[in-house]
Formats: structure tokens, C-alpha cells, sequence
């Protein structure tokens, strides 16, 4: 069989809208999932999603449920240390090394005056709009909204 014969792999798309912390490492989690199959995955971080790729701004999402006024979020994080889950910063390490892409939506950057400087570029693959999305999307079996 030659390279052109040979079918792409599959491909799973994820829309990060949320910022909230549960909403992110389920993005993580499921992405890195896909890539443990075999499979391509993407992140097109959007909106408060996009609020998580800010220097120091991956562990500062709120809970999306059970505030508490902070107590919430604090329980949750000791219930998953104890259950020995990985930290976003690793999850999201482990997404880069398994061959993830981040996608920044340069939208969002101009409505919430994100400048890139501003954003880890050491984790991001691609700055794009609306299309960029979209092109992923397409050829992708996979697609989620969080």
C-alpha cells in the first residue's frame, strides 16, 4: 500500500468555551484519550477557554458547578490528589508530547484584549478564526463542545 493509499487517521475536534476547571481537564482527558487510540486530536480554545492558555492561567478556572465560595473547588482538588489524577499543567504536557494541536481563536483575542504575548506559546500550535475550526472539524469524526 503507498502513503497516498494509506487513510488518514481519525481525528477528534474539541471547542473549549469554558474556562471552568471540571470543563477543561474533561477536554484534556477525552483529547488525550484520543490520541492514546491513535487518533489525531485538536483544541480550539475560544472564549474563557481561552482564558486557561494565559501565562499562569490553566489552574485558575472556577468550578462550573458547587462554588461554594471556593470551598468547592478546593474539595474537588483534594478528592482527585487522592485518587492520584493528573494535574491540568501534566494533562496538558501530555497532550503536546502525544502530538495534540492548540488552536487560539484570534476572535476572542481581539473581543477580550488577549495579546499573544500574553498566552503560552509553547503550547500553541495555530492562532485562527472561525474557518480554522471549522477545516478541523470536517475531517474530523469526533466532535465536542465544552
Amino acid at each position: 500500500m503507498t502513503q497516498e493509499q494509506k487513510a488518514s487517521p481519525e481525528q477528534a475536534t474539541i471547542v473549549l468555551h469554558s474556562g471552568d476547571m471540571d470543563k477543561v481537564y474533561s477536554a484534556l482527558i477525552v483529547a488525550n484519550g484520543a490520541l492514546a487510540m491513535g487518533m489525531e486530536a485538536s483544541i480550539y480554545f475560544t472564549f474563557w477557554g481561552l482564558q486557561r492558555l494565559e501565562k499562569g492561567g490553566l489552574e485558575k478556572g472556577p468550578l462550573s458547578k458547587m462554588h461554594l465560595f471556593g470551598l468547592g473547588k478546593w474539595m474537588i482538588k483534594q478528592r482527585m490528589k487522592k485518587s492520584n489524577v493528573a494535574k491540568l499543567e501534566r494533562l496538558m504536557n501530555d497532550f503536546k508530547t502525544l502530538g495534540g494541536r492548540i488552536i487560539a481563536c484570534e476572535m476572542t483575542m481581539d473581543i477580550m484584549g488577549i495579546d499573544a504575548d500574553d498566552l503560552r506559546q509553547d503550547w500553541i500550535d495555530e492562532y485562527g478564526a472561525v474557518g480554522t475550526y471549522v477545516q478541523e472539524a470536517r475531517k474530523s469524526e469526533i466532535t465536542l463542545f465544552i
